[in-house]
């Protein structure tokens, strides 16, 4: 017999997959597990993250939060903004079990801002919810790297190697590198493998440029 948590889990995925098909390649749908604090399921993957990444969302406090968080917006890996909303899903006993993050891409709608108004009724919060963002590493690696590429006229899809290692190294000096699974998704962001990534930090230690 099917058990009351596989129904969610499965109507949760299938409801991420089904809003993925709907809205097109701009919109990417994630399953978090609150239980393992990890990405569960994952339609049109924007992000560059995968099933089995850590959803950051650890103590998160949601016996108080709203069903449905947002609209809010974050930042992407390559600069993009994301414009957001979370479902939180719970099980029978009301305890939370997952949630279903819907993000849409914004940088095609920005280049036809007026004329889509209309289908963007929803005002985005000005504060972003705590719950979510406060230990959200994607989300400030994201924009550390967003924020170093823009000062420095580059793109973080297609840096120099010297650039990349200015880049790894500056990131590996903020701390942002000590998160668990950090230096993967960094190696997904700049597009080399985890082994580059350590080998560009030896190769700076070592004065190599």
């Amino acid at each position: 017999m099917t058990s009351c948590a596989d129904l969610t889990l499965a109507n949760a995925c299938a409801s991420a997959d089904a809003i993925a098909l709907l809205f097109g390649p701009r919109v990417e749908v994630v399953v978090h597990d609150l239980t393992d604090e990890r990405i569960l399921h994952i339609a049109n993957p924007l992000s560059h993250r995968t099933p089995g990444d850590p959803s950051n969302m650890h103590e998160i406090d949601l016996g108080d939060e709203q069903p449905v968080i947002g609209p809010y917006e974050k930042v992407n890996w390559d600069g993009s903004i994301l414009r957001s909303i979370s479902i939180l899903q719970r099980r029978a006993d009301g305890t939370p079990a997952y949630v279903i993050c819907v993000n849409h891409d914004q940088a095609d709608l920005h280049a036809l801002q007026r004329a889509v108004e209309t289908f963007c009724p929803a005002k985005v919060e000005e504060k972003r919810p705590s719950a979510l963002f406060r230990n959200d590493w994607h989300d400030r690696l994201n924009s550390y790297a967003s924020d170093w590429c823009r000062a420095r006229g580059v793109r973080v899809g297609s840096l120099s190697r010297s650039d990349r290692r200015a880049l790894i190294c500056d990131l590996e000096a903020s701390g942002a590198l000590a998160e668990r699974h950090a230096a993967a998704y960094v190696a997904r962001m700049v597009g080399v493998s985890r082994a580059t990534i350590y080998n560009d930090l030896k190769a700076r230690a070592e004065g190599e440029k």
